[in-house]
Order: structure tokens, then C-alpha cells, then sequence
């Protein structure tokens, strides 16, 4: 159990305690912003190029030790083995990304010119500042947060969940060891009261979180009272639509397959998966079979045929609770529904369908290996199902003709869409969402404008 002056690393597949970090204390509140700050001065006088070098070194070095580091996060929060080097790597991509091209993005733009003057934009770093990051891509999240401000020429208080502290501190080596200067990231194990003093505190100047939806609310009250910036990542319904298919198995194995990535712990997951009436009985059936043919397995040697518990106690808890709520508000449960009778944090895949809309569950984020299937029997009615939500991060719909699945698309109230396709992951394109799914975006060119002074410099002649 993570008390609130300890974070610990649980190792997800035995419920045993691994290793425990104490807190800061609040008087190293202060002197942890001041250090920050001092670094920022420093910091930012490096040309964007030197900066970028470190940057690039840091990519470099999280490729090298990849397997290590993967190996970490395994144990931290159960993720698979296999996943967490992909997720390793895409950091380093993302990293990598803002060495080449955050010179480029964040030159000069000129604006304006006339007979006597001219105008630009400058993107220029505005100071320390605060990430608050989730448990459930400890490396990729810090990569879309840090990559484009270490560029800039911000510096970093990073706060990390309470359950990866040793991934926390792996990526606080790696920023060390690529010549990071001290003061310039800092990884932090604060308490909840700490956190809100970093905020208050007046040379923080932004602060980004991904979380929940309460989480979100409370940081957005509290930058919002101290006037700073803030980017909210937050939780999402995804809703995956199919139209129409070809091969009715082969749709319901890419929507499980996408279903079950990071054992369903993903904010952008596809969370409601809505079928057209003709093809829904052979879709549902094929659900039903490759959720039953799963077995709970080491997710440091995970094979095709098992899948990996969840992050925390916690985490299980609630989804089972979830669940049985869903099955209680008249939802039918196909199979699954349970905890795995064996020790750690395994909860069997489940495939729900009948969820009431309009009901408190049908609005609720399942955030765990929860298919969630709804029937309808037109386009007009899966695109109303698949708006009737408060959150708006992902979405995909899928059919055999191209347009029919574009003009759905178009429609779709969410900050990233995918027409017969997921919506693209990658460094070089946003991640973000609207509604209750937050505010503001990472990655891509645009995650280089959210924490900047967009300056405006005019020249005489």
C-alpha cells in the first residue's frame, strides 16, 4: 500500500514490495525551485544547438540501455517486457525528434515588414517548471513533457506516481549521465501538499500533468489561482467504430489486440468498441473467444496466450468495482469479470456488453483489459453513441468504403480521429485531447508553443 510519505515500487505480478523512497521534506520545496531556477539561468544562455546536443545524447543512451531500462518498468508497473522496450525506444525517438528539429521550430518567424521595420515571433523559455506524471508509460510520459522544454531551454521539477519510483529514478540517471547539468531535471518524490507548494511557489511558471479527471480538476484550480499555464492530459472513452468489414474475425482481433495493449491502461485505449448490427454477433463471439483463450502470466516473459496483471492493488480493486457496477446496472458480462485467483494484480479480460447509456457506469473510464461493446443498427446512431461521452481524447472508425468512413470521421468530437485507421502515435504529430480529456497538446511542432514566451520582437530598418 503507498502511503503518502513513501513511494514504492510493488512488483504487479507477486504484491510484493521491491523498494521504498522517502519524500522530501517540505523545506526542500524551496530549495529545490531555487536550484531550478539558478539552472534555468545557465540553461538558457546555451545556444538551442547545445542544448539540443544533450538532448540527442540522451536518446542515444536510452536506445543503449533499452533492455535495462525496460526491465525497470516492468517490475515498477507490470507492463510487458516486449511493450516496455517498444516504449523505451519510442522515448528515445521523441527525444530525438526535438534535437533535429527544435532549432528549426523554434527560430525566428517573421510576421510583418514594412518600409521601416520588421516583425517576428520568438519562441524564448520561460522558466522552471512542474510535471506531474502518471504510472502507466513512466518513459514516454516524461519524453513528451521534457523533450520539447529541455530543448527550448526550460527546466524541469519532475514529479513521478508514487508506484515507479525506480523508473523515476532510471531516467533521472540517464539525464545525468548524457550531461544534463545539474538543477536543469530534477526528479522530486513529493507528497500531494508538496505538490500544491511547487505551484504556489512563484518561480514556477507552468505545469503540465497527465492523470485523472479529479486529478486534472485540482491542479487546473490551483495553477488557475497562481496564474500559471497549464496542460491537462486526462482520461478518455475512446470510441472504435466499425461500419463495416470485410473479414468480421480479423476487425475483432485488431480491436482486441488494440484493446489489450498495456493491459488496457491507456488513457487513448479504445474503450467502446461500437459494431453495425449485421456483423455484431460474429464480432462479439470472436471477442468472447480471445478473452477466454488469455491465461494471467509473468509479464517479464509474457507469451501470446496470457496476458499481465495491473499496475497496482488499487488499480484492480476499483476495476473489478467497476465492472460488477456495470453488471448490476443491467450490462451483460460474456465472460471474465474477476480477479485471477493467484497473487499479484491479474483481473481476467472481460467483454461487456448492454451497458445502459445514459446510466453513471456507461460514462465512466474502464481503465484495464475491459472490452466494452455496443450494437447499433445505423451510422447515425453509432456516431450519437460515439459523442455521448465527456470525454473527447481518440477515437477510429473503420468501413470497407473509404469515404463513408472519412465523412463519419469528420464528425467525430475528439482531439485525434482515425479514418480506417487508429489515429497515428508518433513524435512528430499532437497527442491531446478536448472536453474533460484536457487542454493543451505534446508533441509534434506544436508541443514546442505550449510552456514559451511567443515573443514579439520588431526591428527598425
Amino acid at each position: 500500500m503507498v502511503t503518502s510519505n513513501v513511494f514504492q515500487t510493488i512488483n504487479p505480478a507477486t504484491g510484493e514490495v521491491v523498494a521504498e523512497h522517502p519524500t522530501i521534506t517540505d523545506a526542500d520545496v524551496d530549495r529545490l525551485v531555487q536550484k531550478s531556477r539558478d539552472a534555468f539561468s545557465s540553461w538558457r544562455a546555451l545556444s538551442i544547438d547545445e542544448r539540443a546536443a544533450k538532448v540527442a545524447r540522451l536518446a542515444d543512451l536510452l536506445e543503449e540501455h533499452a533492455d535495462e531500462l525496460a526491465a525497470i518498468m516492468t517490475k515498477d508497473m507490470g507492463k510487458p517486457l516486449t511493450e516496455a522496450k517498444d516504449e523505451t525506444e519510442f522515448s528515445a525517438e521523441i527525444f530525438r525528434y526535438y534535437a533535429t528539429n527544435g532549432p528549426r521550430l523554434a527560430a525566428d518567424q517573421k510576421v510583418s515588414e514594412d518600409d521601416e521595420t520588421v516583425s517576428y515571433i520568438q519562441r524564448r523559455p520561460i522558466g522552471p517548471l512542474l510535471g506531474i506524471m502518471p504510472w502507466n508509460f513512466p518513459y514516454y510520459q516524461i519524453a513528451r513533457f521534457a523533450a520539447p522544454n529541455l530543448v527550448l531551454g526550460n527546466t524541469i521539477i519532475l514529479k513521478h506516481a508514487e508506484s515507479c519510483p525506480e523508473s523515476a529514478l532510471a531516467m533521472q540517471r540517464m539525464m545525468d549521465e548524457a550531461g544534463i547539468p545539474e538543477g536543469v531535471y530534477q526528479n522530486v518524490f513529493a507528497t500531494h501538499d508538496q505538490i500544491s507548494q511547487f505551484i504556489a511557489h512563484p518561480h514556477i511558471q507552468g505545469i503540465s500533468l497527465t492523470g485523472s479527471e479529479r486529478a486534472g480538476a485540482a491542479i487546473a484550480e490551483q495553477a488557475g489561482k497562481h496564474l500559471k499555464k497549464a496542460v491537462l492530459e486526462l482520461g478518455g472513452s475512446d470510441p472504435y467504430v466499425i461500419l463495416s468489414t470485410d473479414d468480421v474475425k480479423a476487425a475483432a482481433q485488431q480491436a482486441f489486440a488494440v484493446r489489450m495493449e498495456n493491459t488496457g491502461q491507456a488513457c487513448n485505449s479504445n474503450k467502446r468498441i461500437i459494431v453495425m448490427s449485421d456483423i455484431y454477433d460474429d464480432f462479439l463471439a470472436e471477442m468472447v473467444k480471445l478473452a477466454s483463450d488469455l491465461k494471467p502470466g509473468d509479464p517479464s516473459q509474457l507469451s501470446d496466450d496470457s496476458y499481465a496483471p495491473l499496475s497496482s492493488e488499487k488499480a484492480a480493486e476499483q476495476l473489478v468495482d467497476q465492472i460488477r457496477r456495470a453488471k448490476d446496472a443491467g450490462a451483460t458480462i460474456h465472460v471474465g469479470g474477476d480477479r485471477a485467483d493467484l497473487p499479484g494484480f491479474y483481473v481476467q479480460p472481460t467483454v461487456l456488453t448492454d451497458v445502459p447509456q445514459g446510466s453513471e457506469i456507461y460514462y465512466e473510464e474502464f481503465f484495464g483489459p475491459v472490452i466494452n461493446i455496443f450494437r447499433v443498427d445505423s451510422d447515425e446512431e453509432a456516431l450519437r453513441l460515439a459523442n455521448d461521452t465527456q470525454y473527447g481524447l481518440g477515437s477510429a472508425v473503420f468501413a470497407t468504403d473509404d469515404e463513408r468512413a472519412r465523412q463519419f470521421a469528420e464528425q467525430l468530437e475528439a482531439g485525434m480521429v482515425g479514418s480506417n485507421t487508429s489515429p497515428e502515435e508518433s513524435a512528430e504529430v499532437p497527442f491531446g485531447g478536448v472536453k474533460r480529456s484536457g487542454y493543451g497538446r505534446e508533441l509534434g511542432p506544436v508541443g514546442m508553443d505550449e510552456f514559451v514566451n511567443k515573443r514579439l520582437l520588431t526591428v527598425k530598418k
